[in-house]
């Protein structure tokens, strides 16, 4: 059976001083640890997505701190340690420091907002003088 962990991920990302993320597709789901190191709404980073807001179904569960979301409609959801959660379509992540937690989502779904997230967050880096190991920066 396949299985995921920090050290086993084909696709560990970080994001200095701000996340570090350990991802593994498995078929039609992508299995996703991401620990937080500052709190940050992740807003900007979904410019150009539908209402410019993440349009992928999440499962997930909080190992430790807390994970945010904020809604369509506004409202903000704020999973804890020790919480599972469904996340729908129509949100935007909000980073908790101290937070980690391991995502589900389909693969299809989460291709697509990586399409849509990276040309941002390399624009963010670039911004701000941040080094992300193995990424070009745009010019």
């Amino acid at each position: 059976m396949p299985k995921l962990s920090k050290a086993s991920a084909s696709s560990p990302q970080g994001f200095p001083g701000f996340t570090e993320s350990y991802e593994q597709e498995f078929g039609d789901w992508t299995v996703s640890i991401e620990r937080d190191f500052v709190d940050m709404d992740l807003a900007p980073f979904f410019k150009g997505a539908p209402d410019d807001e993440c349009q992928a179904h999440h499962l997930g569960y909080v190992v430790t701190g807390t994970f945010s979301i904020r809604r369509h409609d506004g409202v903000m959801e704020t999973f804890e340690a020790g919480d599972a959660f469904v996340i729908e379509p129509g949100h935007v992540p909000v980073m908790s420091a101290g937070g980690e937690f391991v995502a589900f989502t389909p693969t299809a779904e989460a291709k697509e907002q990586t399409a849509v997230m990276m040309p941002n967050i390399l624009a963010y880096a670039k911004e701000h003088g941040i080094e992300l190991p193995g990424l070009t920066t745009p010019a």
